[in-house]
Parts: C-alpha cells; sequence; structure tokens
C-alpha cells in the first residue's frame, strides 16, 4: 500500500475480492474473537479497526472498511483511514469556524472599505484566518505522518487476515 504525499489527510484504498461479502464480514468477525492486538467493529457491512485504548494517542488512526457486494462471488473492500471520529469531528469543526470568520471579517473589510471606513483590523483579522487555516492543514499533515507507521501495521493486519482465510 502507497500513502503517497498528496494533499490528502484521509488516505483510501479498495481491492476487488474474489469471495462474498457475507464470508469476507465473518472473517473480521471471527478475527475480533481472537485478536489481542486491535479492537474490531462490526455494524452491518462495516468493519473498523482501532489500536486498543491504552495505546492510543491523539493521532492513532483507524481503519474503517466497508465490504459491498458486487455479485454472489465477488466483493468490493473500500478501506479508509482516519483519526478519532471525535478528533475529525474536531478537526473539521475548526475548518469550519475559521471559514466562517474568515468570510465575516471579509465582508467587514470590504463593507468598510466600500463606507471608506478604516479596515485595518478586519484586514488583519482576514490574513489571521489564512495563517490558522495553514496551521490547521499542517497539523493534519503532522497528524497523519505521526499515524503513518500505524497506518501500515492496521493495514497489514487486514492483509494477513484476508490472506490467512484465503480470501486474497
Amino acid at each position: 500500500m502507497s500513502i503517497t504525499n498528496e494533499i490528502v489527510l484521509r488516505p483510501r484504498f479498495k481491492k476487488e475480492l474474489k469471495q462474498d461479502h457475507e464470508t469476507i464480514l465473518k472473517v473480521f468477525e471471527a478475527s475480533k474473537k481472537t485478536c489481542q492486538t486491535y479492537k474490531i467493529v462490526r455494524v452491518d457491512d462495516h468493519v473498523f479497526i482501532r489500536l486498543p485504548k491504552q495505546e492510543q494517542h491523539f493521532w492513532s488512526p483507524q481503519l474503517h472498511l466497508e465490504i459491498n457486494e458486487i455479485d454472489s462471488e465477488t466483493s468490493m473492500l473500500h478501506g479508509l483511514f482516519g483519526p478519532n471520529p471525535t478528533v475529525w469531528t474536531m478537526f473539521m469543526f475548526l475548518h469550519f469556524l475559521v471559514a466562517g470568520l474568515f468570510i465575516a471579517f471579509g465582508i467587514w473589510t470590504y463593507t468598510n472599505w466600500t463606507l471608506k471606513n478604516p479596515y485595518g483590523i478586519q484586514l488583519g483579522m482576514v490574513i489571521v484566518m489564512i495563517i490558522a487555516w495553514f496551521v490547521l492543514y499542517f497539523a493534519g499533515r503532522f497528524g497523519r505522518t505521526k499515524g503513518k507507521s500505524e497506518m501500515h501495521e492496521l493495514y497489514n493486519f487486514m492483509d494477513t487476515t484476508l490472506k490467512t482465510n484465503g480470501i486474497i
């Protein structure tokens, strides 16, 4: 699996598997009982693989697998790496907050400019919002880099589980 240096904070992959989706889901359901290294949760056609709570840090990734049925003998596995959903929600909230403030300060700056009133403070806040967005972006990149080895471990666990059970 290659995690390229693209502008992607949540890497994705997909694989076509020569097995029906219920069999694949049962493999992960069975590995949930035997695996002590990872916490595995299955909800319908979704499987979530993550580190146990005591080994997680703020940027620890989880692997979300969605197994869709193509036909009775073939399935498509969609994988998505991402941080803990709580961390991701906070991260997206901060992005929307910065974007909203950028728009508000931009409107306020433009209004003062057209009315020929002083607008230095408002323009300064627009620039601060741009800087805040870059800080959030680089924080996300840092988090992805910090969790990259764990991403590889999660992927290798998934791959090994599928190979051990003759699915790949």
